[in-house]
């Protein structure tokens, strides 16, 4: 069974005098730079079963989030603890090199995700057939739309049969056929007591992928209980 258990979770940034940016390493080396908490005392538990939407305006800390949930990123303060196999697609170029070809960024990415480099070489041709790319597969990445970033990035997910699932802000890169490919993965996830978390401002795909929401503001939990109407949401990140 998969969970998620955060408790007191902090992230945060560096920034420069002209507010870019930094890593925490180059923050201490930088004189006169500042520091920001991207994500301040969060608790949150999700359990088996569940599917849960982040909602809240830029820079509320929803991606800073899902990267923790990924380990692409360390907490800074309190703990972040997920059982289960996660697979992710945290941006559309995340892990992609446009020189490659789709193949050879597939199984890059297979690795990526934890399979073993002979296990990613068999998936190939699965990835290619999921992906729906068809020739385009052996084009270099630089030639693909969003929509086959996106579609290639997913199905190698798919073929690592994430027990966690993290989406964010992808929806709008993807065709009608291939949401419902997604949304029917996530099912299937959910179903076989696996997690969805998904982060998005397109509230109304968010309502058929989730059936609970959590907003965030400054990096804190606003609001966190069942999925209403996407209509109910304001950028305040609270419910009317």
């Amino acid at each position: 069974m998969s969970a998620i258990h955060l408790e007191g979770l902090g992230v945060r940034f560096g920034f420069d005098r002209q507010s870019r940016p930094v890593t925490p390493m180059a923050g201490r080396i930088r004189r006169r730079c500042r520091f920001g908490w991207a994500i301040r005392d969060l608790t949150l538990s999700i359990g088996p079963g569940e599917s849960v939407g982040l909602l809240g305006p830029n820079g509320a800390g929803k991606t800073t989030l899902l990267r923790v949930l990924a380990g692409v990123l360390p907490a800074d303060a309190g703990s972040a603890n997920v059982e289960g196999r996660v697979g992710s697609l945290l941006s559309i170029q995340a892990g992609v090199t446009s020189a490659l070809t789709g193949r050879e960024n597939a199984f890059l990415l297979g690795v990526l995700h934890g399979s073993s480099r002979r296990e990613a070489r068999r998936s190939l041709d699965a990835v290619r057939d999921r992906s729906g790319l068809a020739d385009g597969f052996e084009r270099p990445v630089s030639s693909y739309s969003q929509g086959m970033r996106a579609r290639l990035g997913f199905a190698v997910i798919e073929q690592a049969r994430p027990q966690v699932l993290l989406l964010d802000e992808v929806f709008e890169a993807l065709d009608a056929e291939f949401r419902e490919l997604m949304e029917a993965r996530a099912q299937q996830i959910r179903e076989e007591g696996g997690i969805v978390v998904a982060a998005g401002h397109d509230h109304a795909e968010l309502a058929r992928l989730c059936d609970r929401w959590v907003s965030l503001e400054s990096g804190r939990v606003m609001a966190d209980g069942p999925l209403a109407d996407p209509g109910s949401y304001s950028p305040a990140g609270v419910a009317s």
